[in-house]
Parts: structure tokens; C-alpha cells; sequence
């Protein structure tokens, strides 16, 4: 991305809404015809990369746009509105780019903030879909002279085929977790687009082979220390995308509401759009997705908090690090994670409830399957059914009774004391 497109001054949210909106307005045109074909928004992403998309949060001295994360997460919602595909597809890639700006004093931060800034996309390949013990991948990283050789197969890659580069979970020869990057159209390394769930069906989920695939030393980043608030980001962009789900639900029923012209003899109007229980309905849902997007920008703001707070005290004075100045800075982080946990029961039960409410407006007429509307449901349940709401209620509930803070480093796959015997474990 041109630095010369960089202003002096933070771009305000309305420059940033009339820089991405056309580009939104324009994915979501084709929006129907990619869920008939199940085509994936390959050109689409596209857009979004050249317009300097996958750079908004990266700052303006290194080539980006400098925004907030509430600002980031605005347009996220609007993204999801026009295609919810996308914006799951980018997730792991705002994840990494967080991860850079928190080391952004560093030379591989900068390094990989300069990198993104000039149109990198970070995809993911870090589940493995069974056989693996929790706390450990059976992919391998393993020495091979002055470099190192990656092998095994991931699931669940999400974003991986629109990705420049891959980050993939893996246990080292020492068994430690770490995350080792390799270029996407690296050789021994095969992406496939064989996901198979009923919802965000083109968010390149599928799954990633990899055989000896060439990992050089600086493109290993071992284990680091998670911070509260850290993994809320990537939950609230699972809930950005369900806000504009839901908006595009209300806006696509709308339209079909205002076009249809049969009514029910026990309506209370010759005209749906006219009849007050069908406005209701429209009404109800309209509100859910203005409720869900205040929800998400709420705790997005507590997190730009706690990030602000965690990096100033990093490149604070030595003598200013102090005890009180670590536990001020981890109560923003718990605040921001429990944030993440309060939205995401929430948000996920609205949307749920108004992507199915949206039927009531047109009986079976609004089945029809050219108007598609059963996809916002569909999506709208499988991003709900990312990190189980159930556990994060208890864990709300842990913290309000007892105060037990929640688990940041959650991990899948069979439990330890299932394993085999022998099985190595990583580290935890």
C-alpha cells in the first residue's frame, strides 16, 4: 500500500466508512450468486487487499492506516453485513497482526508490520481435526541442518486460501508449542477446500497438508505469554460478523416485505408492509442487529483499553514498571476479557433468534430458495458454535461467585488422561 495515501492526522470513521464502504457495497452484489455456486470470494478479498484493508490496524509509520481497534471493528461489522465469509477469513490475520503490534518496538515486529502494510495476509492452519492429544499438535516442526521441516495435516484452516503466508500451530523437537510461518505456495504445502459445514461455507476452512515443507529460523515464533483480553479480539470478530449478518437478514427482508403483494385473509392489512404485526417483526430484528453492534463496539472499546495500557507499560521507564502499574494494566485485560464473554452470549442469542424470526414476515413464500435467506441462519449458527457459549457462562459465572479468572489458553483434542501411553504431552 502507497504510503502517500497515509494522512497527517487519524483517519476519523466517517473517512474510513467512505474509503471501504463502496468496496462492501460491491461484494455484497454478488452475495446470492456466490452462496447459489458456492463460489469462493477469491477476486473479492482482493478489493479488500488493495485497498489497504488488511492495514488498517497497522500504524501509519509503518505504512498503515493507523485505526482503532473500535474503528476496525465498525467496518468488520459492515464487511459481515456484505459478506460474512470474509470477515471469519480474516480473522486469524487481525489476530496476527495484534500479535505484532504488541512487539511493535521490536525488529520483527516492525518487520512484519511493514510486511503487512505492503499487503500481506496471514491465514491459519492450527487444528487438527482428531487424533491429537490437548496441549499438543501431532504436526512437527523438526530440525533439518540450518533449517527446519514442517509436516502434518491441519483442519479448520480458516482463511488459508486467501492467504499470502500460514500460521501454523506445531510441537517442536522439544515439545513446546510454537508457530512457524511459510508461504503459502511454499512447496510441500497444499491447501484444500474441502470444508464441510452447513454455514460460512467459503471461508476457507478446509484443510492444509503439509510435507517437509521448509521453515527458516526467524519464521518460528515460540510460545508466548498470553495476556488477558489477547484472545477477546478474535471472539469479538466472530461477533462482528453475526452483527452484519443480522443486518443483512433485516435489509434482505425488508426488501422482500416491500415487494410482496399477497396477504393473509387473517392479516391486518391488504399490503405486508402495511400490516402492524409484520412491521413488528421487521421492527424486533432491526433492533437486534443495532443492539448486537452497540454490544460488539462496547467490549471492542474495553479491549483498545487494555491494549493501549499493556503497550505503554512495555515501553515505559524500567522504574515506572511497578507492581501497582502491572495489576492496573491486568484489571483493563480481565475487564476486556470478560467483556468478550458477556457479548458473545448475548449477541449470539439475538442473532439466533432474529435470523429465524425474519420467517415470520412471508410464510412460505419466504422459503423460496432464490432469495437464499436460510444462509443467514446457517452462518449465523456455525460462527455461534465457535468456543462454546456454555463454557464461557460457567466461566462468567466461576468469576462472579468465586473470582476465578478465565482460561486463556484453551486448547482441543483428546484429553491427556485418554491418551496413550507413552504419548508425549507438550507443555501446557
Amino acid at each position: 500500500m502507497s504510503t502517500s495515501l497515509i494522512a497527517d492526522a487519524p483517519l476519523t470513521d466517517d473517512e474510513l466508512l467512505d474509503r471501504f464502504r463502496p468496496i462492501f457495497e460491491r461484494i455484497a452484489e454478488g452475495a446470492l450468486e456466490r452462496e447459489k455456486v458456492r463460489r469462493v470470494p477469491i477476486e473479492e478479498a482482493t478489493w479488500l487487499r488493495d485497498s489497504g484493508f488488511g492495514a488498517i490496524r497497522v500504524p501509519r509509520e509503518f505504512g498503515g492506516l493507523g485505526a482503532t481497534q473500535r474503528q476496525l471493528f465498525t467496518l468488520l461489522i459492515e464487511l459481515g453485513a456484505a459478506e460474512s465469509n470474509l470477515v471469519q477469513a480474516l480473522r486469524v490475520h487481525f489476530r496476527f497482526t495484534e500479535d505484532r503490534l504488541r512487539e511493535r518496538d521490536t525488529e520483527r515486529g516492525q518487520f512484519w508490520l511493514r510486511r503487512i502494510a505492503d499487503g500481506a495476509i496471514v491465514g491459519n492452519a492450527s487444528s487438527e481435526r482428531e487424533g491429537n492429544v490437548r496441549g499438543r499438535t501431532n504436526t512437527t516442526l523438526r530440525a533439518n541442518g540450518d533449517t527446519f521441516l514442517l509436516n502434518g495435516t491441519k483442519y479448520y484452516s480458516t482463511g488459508s486460501l486467501y492467504a499470502d503466508y500460514i500460521s501454523v500451530a506445531v510441537t517442536d523437537d522439544d515439545g513446546q508449542r510454537v508457530t512457524a510461518l511459510v508461504r503459502s505456495d511454499a512447496p510441500g504445502l497444499r491447501l484444500i477446500d474441502d470444508y464441510s459445514g452447513f454455514g460460512q461455507r467459503t471461508s476457507g476452512s478446509g484443510t492444509t497438508i503439509l510435507t517437509d515443507v521448509v521453515v527458516q529460523p526467524q519464521d518460528i515464533i515460540g510460545r508466548q505469554e498470553v495476556q488477558g483480553g489477547q484472545l477477546a479480539g478474535l471472539q469479538l470478530t466472530h461477533l462482528a460478523a453475526l452483527s452484519g449478518i443480522v443486518r443483512a437478514a433485516v435489509d434482505e427482508t425488508a426488501e422482500f416485505v416491500r415487494r410482496r403483494r399477497r396477504s393473509y385473509s387473517q392479516g391486518n392489512a391488504d399490503l405486508p408492509r402495511e400490516d402492524p404485526q409484520v412491521q413488528q417483526v421487521i421492527g424486533r430484528v432491526d433492533a437486534v442487529a443495532y443492539a448486537t453492534k452497540q454490544i460488539v463496539l462496547g467490549a471492542v472499546g474495553e479491549l483498545d483499553a487494555a491494549t493501549d495500557a499493556r503497550f505503554a507499560l512495555r515501553v515505559t521507564a524500567p522504574e515506572d514498571r511497578t507492581p501497582e502499574a502491572e495489576a492496573a494494566v491486568k484489571k483493563l485485560e480481565l475487564a476486556a476479557e470478560l467483556g468478550a464473554y458477556r457479548a458473545q452470549t448475548t449477541v449470539i442469542d439475538l442473532a439466533l433468534r432474529a435470523t429465524a424470526e425474519v420467517f415470520e414476515v412471508g410464510g412460505s413464500s419466504a422459503l423460496d430458495e432464490s432469495l437464499h435467506l436460510d444462509r443467514h441462519w446457517r452462518n449465523a449458527r456455525t460462527l455461534s458454535s465457535h468456543n462454546p457459549a456454555i463454557y464461557r457462562e460457567r466461566g462468567i459465572g466461576d468469576f462472579v461467585l468465586n473470582g476465578t479468572e478465565p482460561v486463556h489458553v484453551p486448547s482441543v483434542g483428546i484429553a491427556p488422561a485418554l491418551a496413550e501411553p507413552g504419548a508425549a504431552l507438550a507443555t501446557p
